[in-house]
């Protein structure tokens, strides 16, 4: 489609660099992100509303700075991303999950290929398991009452890093 190539040329122009390094500095751009959103779930327990709109604004750009068709691969993209949403909001629903997590998951679920989204839930998954059993040591060692609360969007950002660099950065090494 020709308004991709425009939205591509765009780009290129908005950033001087090659159609390579432009993919690689959304990537970077994302990674700062999820630092982000890990850092801010542990402080205060929760993970901004404009950071996971920045980085589900940032897929679109990604999938035009690597050629993606519109149909089938970003009508794909927004599909994936919207059962990912509809999975974990049921898991919001019944206090499994915080919101933000779920958003973030989503706007994460934009930017990676379906099998590259399911090693992230999997990683998610136990680096989540980890992170929750420290938090239940930590409150007995305290000796804390109340539930556990645990900032899962650390485990989602860590499960989002280890996809990127095994991915898309490991591949160099």
């Amino acid at each position: 489609m020709s308004w991709l190539l425009f939205g591509k040329a765009f780009l290129l122009k908005l950033f001087p660099v090659n159609g390579e390094q432009l993919i690689y500095l959304l990537w970077g751009g994302l990674a700062i992100a999820l630092i982000v959103a890990a850092i801010t779930d542990i402080k205060s327990r929760q993970i901004s509303n404009k950071l996971n709109l920045a980085i589900a604004l940032g897929a679109p750009l990604f999938w035009i700075a690597s050629d993606m068709a519109f149909w089938p691969d970003m009508v794909w993209q927004i599909g994936v991303a919207a059962l990912v949403f509809t999975i974990f909001a049921g898991f919001f629903a019944i206090g499994a999950m915080g919101g933000g997590d779920v958003k973030l998951l989503t706007a994460i679920a934009l930017w990676l290929h379906w099998l590259s989204l399911i090693q992230l839930l999997v990683v998610m998954s136990v680096a989540g398991g980890a992170l929750t059993l420290l938090m239940i040591a930590a409150k007995k060692i305290q000796k804390t009452e109340g539930p556990v609360k645990v900032p899962y969007g650390v485990a989602i950002s860590f499960a989002g890093l280890w996809v990127i660099h095994e991915r898309y950065i490991n591949h160099f090494t």
